[in-house]
């Protein structure tokens, strides 16, 4: 039995299909309304808030996926998240289940040094601390030999369906439909993004890789790529010029007064100011087979799967 915690989410629910279609069809969605996405799905309601309900969601596992996400919101992460965490590890271990953590880059330093997975954590802001300490809570329980566990790290989302990230709400969304894309910061500095379905494919291909635990991995990613790039990629796929508006750190700044959404992005514009390359060698050398979807792919998508609309010029 494979476990996927959080299913409801863009990636819980891509895993699911990945695993199902390559891997097992035997697997349990957990999140607080699961959905069935195949006949053989096994659906089990539980807040990961809860140590008795996350217990009983893990139980009879094999291999746990934790995906779970929540708004950005920093209270929110600092409340909850770590707890999510706990609770997890402590049904895992006493269960016998490996553990998969999805894990992201929060805690990494905002610069233009390329990231690796033996990149130290620099937490800055407090979503950053509150991943730092996530991630920092499995390290310690891997090394104490409480778990068994790997965790897969991935940058920057862009992708289909409800995938959400500041390029998807800030860029391609409004793309979608009709209206003047938002950059933030700077159109001209690299950023590694991560397509969704990439990302859920990679991280079902190492938690099905006995010799992958133990370890953190960058999961696969096409090479970085400019704002200004992804505008001239969706100029060709939509056979239109993608004009959009450079959006400065003050204008985040004073929106921050007003807006949630602006404030919580505040905490990263410093890695929108400077190059932001994650490097993913690692994944490429163990499995080399493994096809990453281009940035230009990854549009081309985009815009085939929903209703075609003209952008503003």
């Amino acid at each position: 039995m494979q476990t996927i915690l959080g299913a409801g989410g863009q990636i819980g629910t891509e895993l699911a299909r990945e695993l199902h279609d390559h891997h097992t069809n035997r697997l349990r969605l957990v999140s607080r309304n699961p959905k069935r996405l195949h006949d053989t799905d096994e659906l089990v309601a539980a807040s990961l808030l809860n140590p008795v309900e996350t217990d009983a969601a893990v139980a009879g596992s094999d291999i746990v996926y934790l995906t779970v996400g929540l708004p950005p919101d920093a209270k929110l992460w600092a409340e909850q998240l770590p707890v999510m965490m706990r609770n997890t590890i402590d049904a895992c271990a006493r269960h016998g289940a490996k553990l998969v953590f999805f894990d992201n880059t929060y805690m990494y330093p905002m610069t233009s040094v390329p990231l690796t997975e033996s990149t130290g954590f620099d937490p800055r802001g407090p979503k950053a601390k509150t991943r730092a300490l996530m991630t920092t809570m499995l390290l310690e329980a891997m090394a104490a030999g409480r778990v068994e566990a790997v965790i897969c790290r991935a940058p920057e989302f862009y992708g289909p369906g409800k995938t959400q990230s500041f390029t998807n709400s800030l860029f391609l969304d409004p793309i979608q439909n009709g209206e003047k894309p938002r950059v933030p910061v700077r159109d001209d500095t690299l950023r590694t993004l991560i397509w969704t379905p990439d990302a859920s494919r990679g991280m079902a291909l190492i938690g099905n890789t006995p010799s992958a635990y133990g370890q953190t991995w960058h999961l696969p990613c096409d090479t970085a790529v400019t704002y200004k790039q992804l505008a001239e990629f969706a100029s060709e796929v939509w056979s239109t010029e993608i004009r959009y508006t450079v959006i400065p750190k003050i204008a985040f700044q004073v929106a921050g007064l007003f807006d949630a959404g602006a404030r919580e992005i505040r905490e990263l514009l410093p890695r929108y100011a400077h190059d932001n390359v994650f490097v993913t060698e690692k994944f490429a050398r163990a499995f080399p087979e493994f096809r990453v979807t281009t940035a230009h792919e990854g549009i081309q998508v985009i815009h085939d799967t929903h209703a075609p609309t003209r952008p503003e010029r």
